[in-house]
């Protein structure tokens, strides 16, 4: 065989090869993470349970960490006082972990969707400290302590914080006083040392309420109670936080020697009236149909708005090193924010339409987070 026949057999094979060889895998957002960071989302109780079939294959095949929308709250989890309810929630736990994800419990003290039993006192009156401190151990005992060793982080107390900076006015605070947070906290420890512990709150991009926040978690850590993470929730718009704000946010944290999470990212895209909280029914329906502006679709140009606005936040949190970004929801059909503040507005949030393919938006991420591959 001569050397020119060699050479055309060696083009032959290789060209064979090529078009032979397996299509590279689609790239997810999962194996695009930074090394040690988690991107993650939150799974409602049809896709836990694995009725959203497609919803859970998109979860499973695009994510490395799962938070609970609803299933652990304690109006779920522990609706009476002597009844809890684990069946939904040991089915999130164990989809998580067989599919080798960070499994995030949310929530353990929260001022909302908490069962009215929880702060009643005897005669009609309220709950006094001890009796509420009695319920909240008891309660984070015994469901951290079910899962001990299997859900890996727990959103501890969320939403203690009012615009300002103060404490919220919640029957946590006006039964127990200040230290129910260092309790909340304390007890969760004792319940599982090894888990992680965050607090969780939103708005953390306004100046006044992200301080507090830093002096809460850092009063919480310099009474040697553990605290792992300061979430902000990222439930924000198209046009708002100013990318400034979120900036002076992140690097405040990181200045603070806290880490930052983002722990319910969505984008709402939809027009919101100053007086869609608290009107009433006809006035209700007046505001939807003036802001339900994107009904049949959404536009091509606000579609590339939405995605410039995720590339623009991922890239702040690559700079930041923000250790997980969790979404709310999978897809838009799911979001809450359909109902939020008014039922019936269709919304476009997320990273995936409704029907489960992939937006402009996730084209912006993937390409934020190749971009800082190693």
């Amino acid at each position: 065989m001569t050397a020119r026949s060699v050479t055309l057999l060696a083009g032959a094979v290789a060209l064979g090869a090529a078009a032979w060889a397996p299509a590279a895998e689609p790239l997810t957002l999962k194996t695009l993470a930074p090394p040690g960071s988690r991107i993650g989302v939150a799974l409602n109780q049809a896709q836990s349970d694995g009725k959203d079939e497609a919803g859970l294959a998109l979860a499973l095949r695009q994510f490395n960490s799962t938070s609970p929308e609803n299933l652990l709250k304690w109006e779920r989890v522990h609706p009476e006082p002597d009844r809890y309810d684990f069946a939904p929630a040991d089915r999130y736990v164990e989809l998580g972990r067989g599919h080798g994800m960070f499994v995030v419990g949310h929530v353990l003290l929260w001022h909302q969707q908490t069962p009215d039993w929880v702060f009643a006192g005897e005669g009609g009156r309220k709950a006094d400290r001890e009796t509420l401190l009695a319920r909240l151990r008891s309660h984070v005992a015994t469901v951290v302590g079910r899962y001990k060793g299997r859900i890996g982080g727990w959103d501890v107390v969320n939403e203690a914080l009012d615009e300002d900076g103060s404490l919220r006015r919640t029957p946590w605070l006006e039964a127990i006083g200040e230290d129910y947070l260092a309790k909340a906290f304390e007890y969760a420890h004792e319940a599982d040392p090894a888990a992680e512990l965050y607090y969780n709150d939103y708005n953390l991009w306004k100046p006044a309420k992200r301080d507090a926040a830093i002096r809460l978690v850092q009063g919480l850590k310099a009474r040697g109670l553990r605290v792992d993470g300061i979430g902000e929730q990222g439930h924000w718009g198209i046009d708002d936080p100013p990318l400034a704000a979120i900036d002076e946010a992140l690097a405040a944290m990181r200045a603070a020697g806290l880490v930052p999470l983002i722990t319910e990212l969505d984008m709402d895209v939809l027009p919101r009236d100053p007086d869609m909280w608290g009107a009433d029914l006809a006035k209700k329906a007046t505001i939807r149909a003036k802001t339900n502006v994107y009904p049949d679709g959404l536009p091509a140009a606000v579609q590339e708005k939405l995605a410039r606005r995720y590339a623009d936040v991922f890239a702040l949190f690559l700079e930041h090193d923000v250790s997980r970004v969790t979404f709310w929801g999978v897809t838009d059909a799911g979001s809450w924010l359909h109902n939020f503040p008014i039922p019936g507005r269709v919304n476009y949030p997320l990273l995936w339409d409704k029907d489960g393919h992939e937006k402009p938006a996730f084209e912006a991420v993937v390409e934020v987070l190749r971009k800082h591959l190693p």
